[in-house]
């Protein structure tokens, strides 16, 4: 697991129990916590003012925080740092909690992006936070196959057939009607021309050359431009990721401020900071979290991303994660990110073989 490094001053074990005891109830019930809770909960001899004494010490450190006079402690940014750099104790998902997540994303009819979407569902429903998932990048995408069938009302179901067996369908909205017939002669072109070619590569040749000698076309390469001219169509930004569960995020009161919940949905509608943020998980290893302002935008202060890398084959294919208030159950999320990251890594690399 890593973290963002941050330099710790050494705490005495006595000091770093409470510590510990503290942000546990904190996660727990999300209401500061006052010297003779924590003297109940640590179960110590000590007396409240004793333990008084050390969270005023924590708080004089950067770990603790009052909300206001009188009021309990709650953990710092700072705090959740050194909590989950020493302190934390996982729960690692038992047999049956993983054999119940291999199922649910061990779906073999599953496209790519159907399989990122199912899996940011799914760790959404299981922490109940928001779940982000990137979509695969490979450095390349092999077009296999392609086949074109016509719809009512000018539209054109396309199939595509890419790498080893990814198929992919979208409808494609087009000028006129086409018969079979003529999309049938468009795919075989296409096949011929193009199978085994980097899909890239396909774009590239097809939308160049061919639209700058449009008006020179026959009728057979009109047809083929104009499905080429969607069917490979770059994908936009906004779609290298998915995104699910953003509602969950209203029931946390730390983030229940309506302007600070608009600018996160923003963010996740937007998903530019996201994918920035995701971006710098690539090459990290093993689960990464970023609390607070650690992930160095403004509007994720008071969250927490918790992510994982996963790869087929060696290669980084994306990043998956989760992000909640920073009183988040990390003994709990880390696992369960962890361990998704490793099956979607299983799943695509059945597919690519």
């Amino acid at each position: 697991m890593e973290s963002t490094p941050t330099s710790h001053p050494p705490l005495n074990e006595r000091t770093q129990h409470l510590l510990r005891v503290l942000v546990e109830r904190y996660i727990r019930d999300g209401q500061p916590v006052g010297s003779r809770t924590l003297a109940r909960d640590a179960g110590l001899d000590l007396s409240p003012a004793t333990v008084r004494n050390v969270m005023a010490d924590l708080e004089d450190l950067g770990y603790l925080r009052s909300p206001h006079t009188s009021a309990g402690r709650m953990p710092t940014a700072r705090g959740y740092r050194l909590f989950i750099d020493a302190l934390l104790n996982l729960r690692p998902l038992d047999d049956r909690e993983v054999e119940v997540l291999r199922r649910r994303i061990d779906q073999p009819a599953q496209s790519s992006v159907d399989l990122a979407r199912s899996v940011s569902d799914l760790l959404s429903g299981v922490t109940h936070l928001v779940g982000v998932v990137m979509l695969p990048r490979r450095n390349a995408v092999t077009l296999r196959h392609v086949e074109f069938l016509p719809l009512s009302e000018n539209r054109v179901l396309v199939i595509l057939v890419l790498n080893a067996q990814e198929v992919q369908n979208r409808i494609i909205q087009v000028r006129r009607p086409y018969s079979a017939m003529e999309l049938q002669q468009a795919a075989n072109y296409l096949n011929a021309e193009f199978a085994g070619k980097d899909i890239q590569q396909v774009r590239e040749t097809l939308l160049k050359d061919l639209r700058d000698a449009r008006d020179s076309l026959d009728h057979l390469m009109e047809t083929v431009v104009e499905m080429a001219e969607q069917t490979f169509e770059a994908q936009p930004d906004g779609d290298d990721c998915v995104v699910a569960g953003q509602t969950h995020l209203m029931q946390y009161a730390d983030l229940s401020d309506l302007d600070k919940l608009r600018q996160l949905f923003d963010v996740f509608h937007q998903k530019r900071d996201l994918l920035h943020l995701f971006d710098q998980c690539v090459h990290a290893h093993g689960v990464q979290i970023f609390i607070g302002e650690e992930s160095g935008f403004d509007v994720l202060e008071g969250c927490s991303v918790v992510t994982a890398p996963y790869s087929v084959e060696g290669q980084v294919l994306g990043v998956l994660g989760v992000i909640g208030p920073t009183r988040m159950a990390y003994d709990r999320v880390i696992p369960v990110v962890d361990v998704t990251a490793r099956l979607l890594a299983a799943a695509l690399n059945a597919k690519s073989h």
